[in-house]
């Protein structure tokens, strides 16, 4: 998708971030399975990445 990423300090996250910046510092690791276990969820589209193949999203 060629979006850039950049890697910034710890402390620069709430000024970038705001209060989301504490969320991203969370370690909230959780399998799918976990969480359609948890919520009962039972996902019946594509997948992210099967979704985006089909083309729709980008012209070029």
């Amino acid at each position: 998708m060629n979006v850039p990423v950049v890697s910034i300090p710890r402390e620069e996250t709430q000024p970038v971030f705001g209060f989301l910046g504490m969320v991203a510092l969370l370690y909230l690791a959780r399998s799918s399975e976990g969480t359609k276990e948890l919520l009962g969820w039972k996902p019946v589209q594509l997948g992210l990445l099967a979704d985006l193949e089909q083309g729709h999203y980008f012209t070029e």
